[in-house]
């Protein structure tokens, strides 16, 4: 099973077929994906679910629906154990990027967040989960892919928000900080931390 978010509201890739409670059930194969988009941001549905038989081909078949956009980013710990993330559009985030040309997905994730906070001396020590979610750019919709990476750092330096990509701070948050900052994030960055 897969989630892929539009906002906070999951669209559920699954090979299963429960009673509709909250949700929707669709055909993979045959569903208008701008129905659903629309449908999920307009009405109080709590997700609406895709079905297809084939649960190896579930994620392969929806991606082909909208156009992708690759993503690496990292969820990154400093020696005192505490979490980077990032302020933008009034949201805490993990910094995360765009792939540029041929480079590798970690050498993504290690360069977007050295770019967004400032912060030196990254290593991965672990892929994460992939995350997927809908947005809208000259008003078309696109999948998000992120490959997420948890990361390492020793660095102990002042950290820089990237304000020309709209991060308004940087912050290394403990715990505490951690739960009161994801009530105000995203639904995919709740699953991940």
């Amino acid at each position: 099973m897969y989630q892929v978010f539009v906002g906070d509201k999951p669209i559920v890739l699954t090979d299963k077929v429960e009673l509709e409670n909250g949700f929707r059930n669709y055909l993979l194969n045959t569903v208008n994906i701008g129905k659903v988009i629309k449908e999920l941001n307009k009405t109080d549905l709590k997700e609406v679910r895709l079905i297809h038989n084939n649960k190896e081909k579930l994620l392969k078949k929806f991606l082909k629906k909208l156009p992708n956009v690759i993503a690496g980013g990292g969820k990154v710990y400093n020696d005192n154990g505490e979490i980077l993330f990032i302020y933008r559009n009034e949201k805490w985030d993990l910094p995360k990027g765009k792939i540029e040309g041929s480079e590798s997905i970690e050498r993504t994730a290690l360069r977007e967040v050295a770019e967004e906070t400032g912060v030196a001396g990254l290593e991965i020590v672990k892929p994460l989960d992939t995350t997927y979610h809908i947005f809208k750019r000259n008003g078309r919709h696109k999948i998000k892919v992120t490959y997420w990476f948890q990361m390492k750092t020793s660095f102990a330096g002042d950290l820089v928000a990237q304000e020309n990509e709209g991060i308004t701070k940087v912050e290394w948050l403990n715990n505490g900080q951690i739960n009161k900052a994801l009530e105000n994030s995203y639904a995919n960055i709740k699953l991940l931390v």
